[in-house]
């Protein structure tokens, strides 16, 4: 009777391991697409300061598979939430593992002081991020594209007239400026100098003081604000204005390095397939068309693309609106699928 005992229990131990085995292999199949169509929170390091990034994979995503990677930058003082975000999130869904990050002294990254805007430093983490992305082992490293959108496109082609490692990039609405741009903006040469002023005065109580001294980074009623006017897309919380975002809050500090920026003569390093995307009623659109022109390499298109919003309301249109934005990532899309 023990020994019938013993059989019997030995038969069930037998089945479950049997009815265990499909299950287990099933949930295998399951984990190997289980990054499919999802976003990461990741952390990389630029320069010993911590960066937090979103990274999103593609739809069809398998492990074991490597893929062609994109880093995408918004503009200027924004999170990777807003602009950054949905385009990574959207050329995910052609294909490619793509990574949206706060800069640093911005968002969830560190780094300090808090809302210092500069470019030098950006271009910096762009370079960093593209490191990151190396280290992925779902990565194609031979594939690592650039896409940047407005200031990011700025910071996108510094980084990439530097960094043979990105293979190809893609700007729409780029913001790019030189001394005399910038005087349109900024209130002529006389603006632009007391503001230059203004942020050599800040650093120096930075650095004797540790207070950093702010001005809004958005409004309608404060003329001293970063952005002074009737701009929707960082007015309206349904668009820009987004909780992870501190629309109160832009460095005077970063008046200096953001005006003395001058991004133009970096084309000329410009040595990879270079898609600019742009339109009439964009910020600075002859700008985008002189840089397009000293581009180095021949593998270059400008695609111009049609409105009848007067310059430059129609740049913040490619930061969220359906059709800007499908238009932007169909072409990107097609030309990184080609161009790495």
């Amino acid at each position: 009777m023990k020994k019938y005992i013993i059989w019997l229990l030995s038969l069930v131990i037998i089945n479950a391991c049997s009815t265990n085995k499909p299950t287990e292999e099933a949930s295998n199949s399951n984990q190997k697409l289980s990054k499919a169509n999802t976003m990461e929170k990741v952390n990389f390091k630029s320069e010993a300061v911590n960066l937090v990034g979103n990274l999103y994979f593609p739809s069809n995503y398998e492990e074991g598979k490597k893929y062609p990677a994109l880093v995408v930058s918004g503009s200027w003082t924004t999170v990777k939430e807003q602009m950054a975000g949905l385009y990574a999130q959207r050329l995910a869904n052609e294909g490619f593992i793509t990574l949206a990050f706060d800069f640093r002294n911005f968002g969830e990254s560190g780094g300090e002081p808090r809302f210092y805007e500069s470019p030098a430093l950006k271009k910096t983490d762009v370079k960093n991020a593209v490191s990151f992305l190396e280290s992925m082992e779902e990565v194609d490293n031979s594939k690592i594209g650039a896409f940047g959108v407005c200031a990011g496109a700025m910071y996108t082609l510094m980084a990439a007239s530097e960094d043979a490692r990105i293979k190809s990039v893609v700007t729409t609405a780029s913001w790019l400026h030189d001394a005399e741009a910038v005087k349109l903006f900024y209130g002529g040469e006389e603006g632009v100098n007391a503001k230059i002023e203004a942020a050599q005065a800040a650093k120096r109580q930075y650095n004797e003081t540790g207070e950093v001294q702010y001005i809004p980074a958005i409004s309608r009623e404060d003329e001293s604000a970063a952005m002074y006017g009737p701009y929707d897309y960082y007015l309206n919380p349904d668009r820009g204005a987004i909780e992870q975002w501190s629309n109160d809050k832009f460095a005077v500090m970063s008046w200096e390095d953001w005006l003395t920026t001058d991004p133009m003569p970096t084309a000329e390093n410009i040595n990879v397939p270079t898609l600019m995307i742009h339109s009439d009623g964009a910020v600075l659109p002859q700008y985008t068309k002189n840089y397009f022109e000293r581009i180095a390499t021949t593998d270059k298109e400008l695609f111009w693309m049609d409105t009848e919003l007067q310059s430059p309301y129609h740049q913040f249109n490619y930061y969220d609106q359906e059709n800007e934005v499908a238009e932007s990532v169909s072409k990107a899309s097609q030309w990184f699928a080609t161009k790495m």
